[in-house]
Parts: structure tokens; sequence; C-alpha cells
């Protein structure tokens, strides 16, 4: 285990605001604890916060944002998303200036009115980027693009699998965040199942456009997705006794639900385990040869 220096200067580089930290306490008082918050100084954790049995000396991992007065407070509630993370988030109230939503701090979270790609309505939720304005203060933003990059620049390749957060529907289908970093587009008719904004799913790298603009897909493409899907339903009938009764007449939504493909890819790779005589075909279900 590294020394408590050591620890120090990992912590002192990684330390700021709109991020949890592990911090050490170093004094108790009537209000709450302080904790020792390096560079930005003694650190008050409220006493509302204050977990049971804590002591001068131990360590306690905390999220670090500023109040009302932009002073530096720390609290061991969990935000749903940090600074320089997307998150779907509810709007919950308003004011002249913007709206704020629920991130899972007492504190609301706020964002500008020009931060709205459209105006936030109340009891809604989107997708927004967490970000320091101009001030320091933490804010939000559903201008995705302004912070997320829209061109792969080497980052990704071809079926690439990556984590997806649908972001918003457009005419051409739905924009999505790529792995917290990117923005590409599912187009409508890679859409092989319902999905809806604030979704989190895997998808994959389906194309990356000559201008570098990124296609997304919701499963592999070509024959790498066959030969995946092939080996998975091999694998699910030998787990469930040799036998299953999703075949080529099984709802699209069913297919999906247990493999993430679209009913026809799923059918090209039975019919192919078929010609291999690897499974048997039958009216109402599939099963491996004995």
């Amino acid at each position: 285990m590294p020394s408590l220096n050591a620890r120090a200067k990992v912590f002192e580089h990684m330390l700021s605001i709109g991020k949890t930290a592990q911090l050490e306490i170093i004094k108790e008082v009537d209000f709450g604890l302080y904790l020792d918050g390096e560079h930005f100084g003694e650190i008050l954790l409220p006493a509302r916060y204050v977990p049971d049995n804590c002591k001068v000396g131990d360590w306690l991992d905390v999220f670090l944002y500023l109040d009302s007065e932009d002073t530096i407070i720390a609290t061991t509630e969990q935000p749903f998303a940090e600074m320089g993370e997307c998150a779907y988030l509810e709007a919950v109230d308003s004011n002249s200036y913007g709206t704020f939503l629920d991130w899972g701090l007492s504190k609301d979270l706020f964002a500008p009115f020009k931060e709205q790609r459209a105006p936030m309505e109340i009891g809604k939720s989107y997708v927004v980027y967490i970000f320091e304005d101009k001030s320091g203060r933490i804010s939000a933003s559903s201008k995705l693009d302004n912070f997320l990059n829209e061109y792969a620049d080497g980052y990704f390749i071809d079926n690439q699998a990556v984590d997806l957060l649908i972001a918003s529907r457009s005419p051409l289908g739905y924009k999505a965040v790529i792995d917290g970093t990117h923005l590409g587009l599912i187009h409508n008719n890679d859409v092989i199942t319902p999905i809806h904004v604030g979704q989190e799913i895997i998808g994959y790298i389906k194309d990356i456009r000559p201008d570098g603009a990124i296609d997304l897909a919701l499963q592999q493409q070509g024959a790498q997705m066959r030969g995946t899907l092939t080996q998975q339903i091999l694998a699910d009938l030998k787990k469930n006794g040799g036998a299953s009764t999703l075949t080529d007449k099984s709802p699209p939504e069913e297919i999906f639900k247990r493999y993430q493909v679209s009913k026809a890819n799923y059918k090209k790779a039975i019919g192919q385990l078929y010609k291999d005589k690897k499974i048997i075909l039958g009216k109402d279900k599939i099963t491996l040869p004995k």
C-alpha cells in the first residue's frame, strides 16, 4: 500500500470540483467535519452528511461542489454523474436564468437557457453534459456537440463494441453519446428494436464516413456478427438442455431481447447452423443433434 505522502501527491493531482475524491478527516466541529483538501485548504463536510463512527484520521469518499456562496463543500451523497460526464436528468425547477436538474444531490444542477438545445420543460428529462462554466460553477448543457467529438479521429474501428447513451431523436434516427466522449448516429433503418432517449445500451461502430462522422448499429455487422451469433446460439442450447423455442418464427422483440440482433440476422445464423448440421430445425423449436 502506498504511503500517506504518496497518496497525498496523487490525490492533489486529481482533486477537483465536480469530482469524487478520498479525503482525510482533520478536524471535528459541532456542525460537521473538516477534511484535508490539499491545495483547496480545509473543506467542510456538513453534519447531515457525516457517516456514523467517523474520527480524525479516517478517510472518506466525498463529492466536491460549490454551495450558493461559491464555497467548496463536501458531501457523501453521490451524483448521477460527475464533471465531464453525460447523464439523463429530470428538470425539476426553473428561474429567469435557466432550469434546475435533479442529479442526485440536495443541491440541484443548473442548466442556463443559453446551454439548452431546446427549452427544457419541468417534469421531462434530458441528456446533458456536466461542465465548469467561466465562473467556475458546475453547470449542465444539452448542447452536446459543443463538448463531445462528432468525428472518429482514429478512436474507433468498424464493428467495435461501444457503450451508448441515446441522446436525442431526429428525422434521420437517434443521436447517441459513444463511450462518454463522442457522438454518433443510429439511422432509422438500423433501429431493429424500440429504443428511447436516455437509454443506455451496447452498440457497435457500423461505419466511419469519409468526413469522420460516426454511424452506429445495435448489432455487429457481416461475417463477424454471424460467427459470434452462431457461437452464442450453440452455447445457449447447451445451457438449456439442447433445445430452444426461439425459432425463425419468433417475434423480433424476443430475438433481440435474447441476442441483441435483428430477426433477419438470427434467421441467417440458424440457417448456417442448420446447413452445417449443428442444429435440427423443428416446427416450434430448434435442438442440438443427439
